[in-house]
């Protein structure tokens, strides 16, 4: 039976891969996160790049050990790379990760391709509880693209986008991972209230998540990514309440985190297995 015991060193093991192999992440992302998830990437040991045209996307997630696909402030050029990494990376068995922004029925044209990119068969699917609401099939009203709703009132009916994916996160005052693999749900604790006034965190969260993807399974994946991040957060918020001095030591703390802090200030809960 899955418990946080035996979660745990599994995280640990996750992230010293991700050292040692600091594998190569392709990131089809928004305008505004592209700088900020390439430096947490970076910073977690990762090797980030940012392609994404048409022109050069095949070729690349070809090559890339895994693939992240946001969907913040898509452009035509970037669509069609989106098409064709997806696609590719299903053919080329590449883990990758969707993350929806904004999904629902205002903004029709990029949901519309989230449609469509979920018949390949994302890895890992990761969103705020409204977005995740949404392409679940329930009823959401999301302000832009922040989220409205809690992610502890969502993750019952995300369970039907398991059927399309290995995972699915969702992230909030508290984070909560649906593992299709061990069959159960787990509740990710910590991090700071600062975190989401820091633009861009959730899309360099989905982008780690497929650092992670590329060495190790979908569940572990995003636990490791979302764990990577609570610990920062809460480390970053001891160290810094102001906003500005938080995001520098966030980006620190992602940056130092080890297999003693990952013992130490780990704080998940099986929920249900």
């Amino acid at each position: 039976m899955t418990s946080s015991a035996t979660l745990i060193p599994l995280i640990v093991e996750a992230w010293t891969q991700l050292q040692a192999q600091q594998p190569l992440v392709q990131c089809i992302t928004n305008s505004v996160a592209a700088n900020y998830a390439a430096n947490v990437l970076l910073a977690a040991g990762a090797s980030p790049a940012m392609i994404d045209n048409p022109w050069e996307a095949e070729s690349f997630t070809s090559i890339a050990a895994a693939l992240s696909i946001n969907l913040g402030t898509p452009t035509t050029e970037q669509m069609q790379a989106m098409q064709i990494s997806a696609q590719t990376a299903q053919r080329t068995n590449t883990p990758w990760v969707l993350d929806p922004v904004g999904y629902g029925s205002i903004l029709k044209w990029r949901s519309a391709m989230v449609d469509e990119l979920l018949q390949y068969a994302p890895t890992v699917i990761r969103g705020n509880a409204s977005e995740i609401s949404a392409l679940a099939g329930s009823q959401s009203q999301s302000k832009g693209v922040d989220s409205t709703l809690a992610s502890i009132d969502v993750y019952n009916s995300a369970r039907v986008l398991l059927a399309q994916t290995q995972c699915v996160a969702i992230s909030g005052e508290a984070d909560f991972i649906l593992s299709k693999e061990w069959d159960a749900v787990i509740q990710v604790n910590g991090g700071s209230f600062l975190q989401p006034k820091v633009t861009a965190t959730g899309c360099a969260l989905g982008a780690l998540i497929a650092a992670y993807s590329a060495i190790s399974s979908p569940s572990i994946s995003a636990l490791a990514a979302h764990v990577h991040f609570a610990i920062a957060g809460k480390l970053a918020f001891e160290q810094a309440q102001s906003l500005g001095q938080f995001n520098v030591a966030f980006l620190d703390n992602i940056q130092q985190l080890n297999a003693d802090s990952i013992q130490q200030y780990t704080d998940i809960e099986v929920i249900k297995s």
